[in-house]
């Protein structure tokens, strides 16, 4: 028999006061069932004829259910011996203790169910009460793990996840108006704790697409019913709950997906260092190796989780300067800067309006896909023919680091797969070599103030500024705390006239002109004509257990700048792990390697079909979550956590 044991406390008194009139709602309550955390919510899904309840149902207060439809009328042990087994094999919530009480509706032809449905299931094992129903389709449960009352309400069951990684900012629970409210919710271990739904009460549609996809959003994204931080504590406290849901959130709910919760972000998507720069809040721990790498930033939240819990399907971030695709490296994750202005940013905080992407987190390169399509819509498209074209940055040509024999045969297995023709290029160089007219400057002295004069003074005049000047109206003049690296990016674009921003943007526009003609060029067959390929990580450490000096401007060149100014997509995709030995455990670990493709601007459906295909060739694979992104294993910092 399961164990079911309920942390509400009932109310069972009444005070009259004359003066005033309270108001007392339910939250919804947690219960543990054989040993798991369940969040049950306090609004009911579907009631039950109360009069048909088995008897064992009605003299409980609450009662695991496990709910089963069928079409077949002879419904029998073997069959729901079958239905079991999927549940189990293909849902995280559901566990053999949601068999205490079994409700089979019957949705076939209802002619026969006139007669009297009756599943034989008197052999079944583990099942104690039984009954059944025909019912309209309309009328149906979907299928899976619940609660009933003894009143006959049906409750769905969420399962309880610690974030012992500390990705998420807030955990968020969806109500039937569309806003959402905070979880009322938690599990011992020092972290938040994330409810997740059943998979089984959803079904994949063409209206749906993203139905069940368990998803968090980086703390940036406005989502009605509530606070957004930026990663900032006194931003958080001084504006209300958004009462609207960013356009990017707002496209994957329309799908289906289920939003879990918020998930950091440095401050005001700045750049950040655990130790040195991290003061409001705590950073998020990178899963992968020893646990104690730098998550990277500033969708390092999004990051952390996506690397960590299997539970976690897809997460959202924004890509300005390298903010998904470095958390992507470091975690050994799929993530994509797309094309600039491939969708709409309402609802979303600005770095730098003429630099700002979203793109996504995620372990599953299929679902990847599929998420792009709902939220890029009409703006990506998958052409029929690739490119046989490889620009390849940074690869080594004989293995003597880690990583090495990596990259340098996922190189030759897509260069054979595509039958292309693959060369070299070190893009300063190329610069040097054929520089745009009336430039004379190196490639890094060129756009060496580019980046951080345009993100400054952009961030300075969209958030600084009326943020001082609304927290100053409220606080009797005071300012806010800010952590030290935005400040130091500001500081740096006040250096500047005003003026300095065109003139960078300017020099971002000639930088973009020539790369579309001289790198990648668009297309009219193939979208673009070529692909580029350049080194993400190799299982390269930073610890975050290190004091580093003050923050400093992002000025200089870097790969991740090729698309940043040139303004097509650049789409990380880990291609194994390998070894290296921790100063923290003094132990051999495996951190990931991956590689970065790009495309001409507005070619994101050529790589996202081809890492498809190289998905179908078995040249890339899903990631998996825990320790290695290749083998997994539990994460270090899991030990003392409550699953």
């Amino acid at each position: 028999m399961p164990s079911l044991f309920s942390s509400a406390a009932a109310v069972a008194c009444c005070i009259l006061v004359p003066t005033f009139a309270s108001s007392l709602s339910s939250t919804g309550q947690t219960v543990v069932l054989d040993g798991v955390s369940f969040y049950v919510p306090a609004e009911s899904v579907a009631t039950l004829d109360a009069s048909s309840l088995p008897r064992k149902v009605k003299a409980a207060d609450l009662t695991p259910l496990t709910i089963i439809s069928t079409e077949n009328f002879g419904y029998s042990a073997e069959d729901f011996g079958a239905a079991v087994s999927n549940f189990t094999s293909t849902d995280d919530v559901f566990s053999a203790g949601f068999l205490e009480s079994v409700f089979v509706q019957y949705v076939g032809q209802q002619s026969y169910g006139r007669r009297g449905f009756s599943p034989k299931l008197s052999n079944a094992e583990n099942v104690t009460s039984v009954w059944s129903s025909a019912v309209t389709g309309n009328n149906s449960i979907p299928n899976g793990p619940y609660f009933v009352s003894s009143t006959g309400d049906v409750y769905e069951a969420w399962r309880l996840y610690s974030d012992f990684t500390g990705a998420f900012s807030e955990t968020l629970f969806p109500a039937a108006d569309g806003t959402f409210s905070i979880l009322p919710a938690n599990l011992p271990g020092q972290s938040l704790a994330v409810a997740v739904p059943s998979r089984l009460y959803y079904t994949k549609t063409a209206d749906k697409p993203l139905a069940g996809v368990r998803l968090g959003i980086k703390d940036i994204f406005d989502i009605k019913g509530i606070r957004t931080s930026n990663g900032n504590r006194a931003w958080y406290r001084l504006y209300p709950p958004a009462d609207e849901t960013a356009v990017v959130v707002q496209r994957l709910i329309d799908a289906g997906a289920v939003i879990c919760g918020k998930m950091k972000t440095s401050h005001f998507a700045n750049g950040e260092v655990p130790t040195a720069d991290w003061v409001d809040y705590h950073s998020p721990f990178n899963p992968r190796g020893d646990g104690y790498q730098d998550p990277s930033s500033s969708s390092s939240g999004p990051g952390a989780g996506a690397g960590a819990y299997d539970w976690l399907d897809l997460t959202l971030g924004s890509d300005t300067g390298d903010s998904i695709r470095a958390p992507s490296n470091v975690q050994g994750v799929y993530g994509n800067r797309p094309s600039h202005n491939l969708v709409e940013l309402t609802g979303a905080m600005p770095l730098a309006p003429e630099l700002d992407t979203a793109g996504f987190l995620t372990r599953d390169p299929l679902l990847w896909a599929d998420a792009a399509e709902v939220l890029y819509q009409g703006n990506i498209s998958f052409p029929s023919t690739h490119p046989n074209r490889i620009l390849a940055s940074g690869f080594p040509t004989e293995a003597s680091a880690p990583g090495d024999e990596l990259l340098i045969n996922f190189l030759d297995q897509v260069t054979a797969f595509l039958a292309a023709n693959t060369t070299t290029i070190d893009l300063p160089s190329a610069w040097s070599a054929a520089q745009p007219s009336n430039v004379t400057a190196s490639l890094d002295a060129y756009l060496n103030l580019t980046y951080p004069v345009i993100i400054a003074q952009q961030q300075i005049k969209n958030v600084r500024d009326p943020f001082y000047a609304d927290y100053a109206a409220a606080n009797d003049g005071r300012k806010p705390f800010v952590n030290p690296s935005p400040l130091a990016r500001w500081a740096f674009g006040e250096s500047f006239p005003p003026t300095q921003l065109a003139e960078e943007n300017r020099k971002r526009k000639v930088f973009s002109d020539w790369f579309s003609s001289e790198v990648l060029a668009p297309n009219d067959e193939t979208c673009s004509d070529g692909f580029l390929f350049y080194v993400g990580s190799k299982a390269d450490t930073k610890y975050r257990n290190l004091y580093r000096g003050a923050p400093k401007p992002p000025t200089g060149w870097t790969d991740a700048m090729m698309s940043t100014f040139g303004g097509g997509p650049d789409f990380v995709v880990p291609i194994g792990d390998a070894t290296y030995f921790s100063n923290i455990t003094q132990h051999e670990e495996k951190l990931p390697v991956t590689v970065d493709i790009m495309a001409a601007p507005g070619c994101d459906g050529l790589i996202y079909d081809l890492v498809r295909d190289l998905v179908g060739a078995g040249i890339l694979k899903s990631s998996v979550a825990g320790r290695s992104n290749v083998g997994g294993g539990e994460v270090l910092l899991r030990r003392d956590a409550e699953y």
